[in-house]
């Protein structure tokens, strides 16, 4: 629904996704999205999420900025620290680091976090009823932190982060991010 605003208002618009938006980052979201929750340990999960990135970088994200595209992205570095640093326990510098080997400083100009109760989005994903489960078998707990981390994340960058009550409609919730994009890009949405 952003992309399809954020066109409509004349910007040319690159959406895309993380684990993925690459020929090669596709691949290994297969790899990381299917199959059982033990499936890969912690430090394989975060290096085969860090390798699908640097492909959606190279391939996807960085060719579009430079045509003067505006990228929306469903997930980025803040999923893995969120995901691998809080939910599955990896040390947090060692996967800013990993990011730094890979991306350099590059960093979204915004990121919002849409926030739910862990029920609530279990509840959610459940509907989507595809192959793409490993992480929703993940146990609560792993859920818990890994909501707390993202809050957490909003918290340590607030100019960059904002988090947007996603309990209500589709609709409601979608002009909670018009107006986030609209006051931190200043763009007319």
């Amino acid at each position: 629904m952003l992309a399809d605003a954020l066109r409509q208002a004349g910007l040319e618009v690159v959406r895309t996704r993380e684990p993925g938006g690459a020929q090669g980052a596709e691949e290994i979201r297969r790899l990381l999205v299917e199959g059982t929750p033990e499936r890969w340990d912690a430090e394989t999960e975060a290096l085969l999420v860090v390798a699908a990135r640097r492909n959606h970088l190279v391939a996807t994200i960085w060719p579009a900025l430079n045509r003067g595209n505006w990228v929306i992205s469903d997930r980025f570095a803040d999923s893995t620290m969120a995901y691998q640093g809080y939910g599955r326990g990896l040390p947090q510098q060692a996967l800013r680091s990993l990011h730094e080997f890979i991306a350099g400083n590059f960093n979204p100009d915004l990121t919002i976090i849409l926030d739910l109760p862990v029920n609530i989005g279990l509840s959610r994903a459940a509907r989507r009823r595809d192959q793409e489960t490993r992480f929703e078998s993940m146990d609560r707990e792993f859920h818990e932190r890994l909501r707390q981390g993202f809050l957490d994340i909003a918290r340590e960058e607030p100019k960059r982060c904002l988090v947007i009550d996603a309990t209500g409609t589709p609709d409601a919730v979608h002009q909670a991010i018009r107006a986030a994009v609209r006051a931190r890009l200043g763009v007319a949405l």
